[in-house]
């Protein structure tokens, strides 16, 4: 297309569960088209499966994108108004364009009545497997004289409606944007039911009237929806001809996520849903780079996509139409690279939450000890992958009563417990003849031990860490003592 401002694209999940990977992808490569070309990126909301679509799944999706960062500019909001003048959008509230779209493709004779029955169309379809022949529909009902249909119509016998797939139709191609040219021949396509008995429409045309009154231009999705293109493509020349205001969007078909065993990503695989990313400690701008990757590359060596990159570089021609490997261990160092970048404000604002969550700290503590927590802050950000880590690498510093680990405690303090003594009583000297309790003195005055008790430095300063932290693992030790402050530092290390 090349008027970039006219790009319309549209991310329409089903609310019938939770915003998951796949999805997720989905929303990211549409909202980032969108973007790079001006465009507008639309959500809209196919809820047409009463029994599973719930209003608190479109809220939890909605959620999810704006957690990830993806705004739209048309569709529901969380505030619950509505964006844009192409509704409505949701599904259930637009059967007055399914019906006004049904009438005008009647009138140009592109659907008929069907009456066969669920029964008649099973029969149908088992004698042609025993013959071996097609198990589509026979289009019985298509040519039904006017005698035969109005007989049918009085008797009040149910009815769908079918498109009538040209006679005289070549066969149906795609120019895909990502997989290039896609041919489906025209025999292998049924006269499909558009609409149902009940009056409501089937997924393709309820798809395709939307996107067709929607203006799409562009219709960017899983290639799981690639056998349903060639029946939307049919359904979208039928309301053309019937409405010329209608055009063909172009389609772009995104290949399908794999686990680490190569097969498609699922429950199996574990965290699917976005929100299970959230609770497990990802950063939102560094989910959105990882599912981005997922198909698409700026180069051949750039890990790192900000949200403005992916916006101002995105284009389809870089998606590539082999599956891609969900790795975790990629994305874990992702988000780590992000926490890294951060400074100490940003990611005190972010730790914040989790450290409130655990009643380790709250806001009234961080304003009082604002100069406290900025030193804190670097000491994580720069050693942790997930944002759950901080509680477990923090939480020394907050307790009254040090719980010591009894791996850390077997192996750093009851190996040898004559040294480990003499260690501890050493450590305490040095830190109480300290004046100025300052990291560069507390440093200097730690690191003489080894030589003074003629000991490995790592038996020192393991033993010294686990009386200090409970653990092995921790901040910087000497930046440990620091900010836990000389009174606390030596209770603990007379608590021993």
């Amino acid at each position: 297309m090349s008027d970039s401002a006219s790009v319309r694209v549209r991310f329409a999940p089903s609310p019938t569960g939770t915003l998951h990977l796949g999805g997720a992808r989905t929303a990211i490569y549409n909202w980032a088209f969108a973007r790079k070309n001006q465009g507008a990126f639309i959500l809209r909301i196919d809820d047409t499966d009463k029994e599973r679509s719930t209003p608190e799944n479109v809220q939890q999706i909605l959620e999810a994108m704006t957690w990830l960062g993806i705004d739209w500019d048309e569709g529901p909001t969380l505030k619950g108004d509505v964006l844009g003048n192409q509704g409505p959008y949701f599904q259930t509230e637009r059967a007055a364009n399914y019906k006004a779209a049904l009438e005008k493709m009647v009138a140009n004779d592109d659907c008929y009545r069907c009456f066969c029955t669920a029964e008649e169309l099973a029969e149908k379809r088992e004698i042609a497997r025993k013959i071996g022949g097609s198990s589509g529909y026979d289009r019985t009902c298509r040519n039904l004289d006017d005698d035969e249909l109005f007989a049918q119509i009085e008797a009040g016998k149910p009815f769908v409606w079918r498109l009538r797939v040209p006679d005289a139709h070549s066969s149906v191609v795609i120019e895909d944007l990502v997989r290039g040219r896609i041919e489906f021949p025209i025999e292998a396509i049924d006269d499909l039911v558009l609409v149902r008995s009940d009056g409501t429409p089937t997924y393709n045309f309820a798809s395709t009237v939307d996107d067709a009154d929607m203006k799409i231009t562009h219709i960017i999705r899983g290639d799981d929806h690639l056998s349903n293109t060639p029946k939307q493509l049919l359904i979208f020349e039928a309301l053309a001809q019937a409405d010329t205001t209608v055009t063909i969007p172009e389609f772009a078909h995104l290949s399908m996520i794999y686990g680490d065993d190569g097969k498609k990503l699922s429950k199996r695989h574990g965290a699917v849903g976005v929100e299970e990313f959230a609770d497990m400690g990802f950063l939102p701008e560094a989910l959105l780079n990882g599912l981005a990757l997922l198909g698409w590359s700026l180069d051949a060596e750039t890990t790192i996509i900000t949200p403005d990159t992916l916006k101002s570089e995105f284009t389809l021609d870089r998606v590539s139409k082999n599956p891609a490997r969900f790795d975790i261990t990629k994305l874990e160092h992702i988000n780590s690279v992000y926490l890294q970048e951060m400074n100490p404000e940003e990611f005190l604002q972010i730790m914040l939450p989790w450290l409130e969550k655990a009643d380790l700290s709250n806001a009234s503590d961080v304003a009082a000890r604002l100069d406290w927590y900025l030193e804190l802050a670097p000491l994580i950000s720069e050693r942790i992958k997930l944002l759950t880590e901080i509680v477990p690498l923090t939480s020394f510093l907050f307790a009254d009563r040090l719980d010591i680990d009894e791996k850390a405690r077997a192996k750093a303090l009851d190996k040898d417990p004559e040294a480990v003594k003499k260690v501890l009583t050493a450590t305490i000297a040095a830190l109480e003849d300290l004046d100025n309790f300052e990291l560069a003195n507390i440093e200097a005055a730690l690191k003489e031990l080894p030589a003074q008790l003629d000991l490995k430095p790592r038996v020192i300063f393991q033993a010294i860490r686990v009386a200090i932290s409970g653990s092995l693992v921790s901040p910087p030790l000497f930046e440990s003592i620091y900010l836990l402050g000389k009174e606390r530092s030596l209770g603990r290390l007379s608590a021993v």
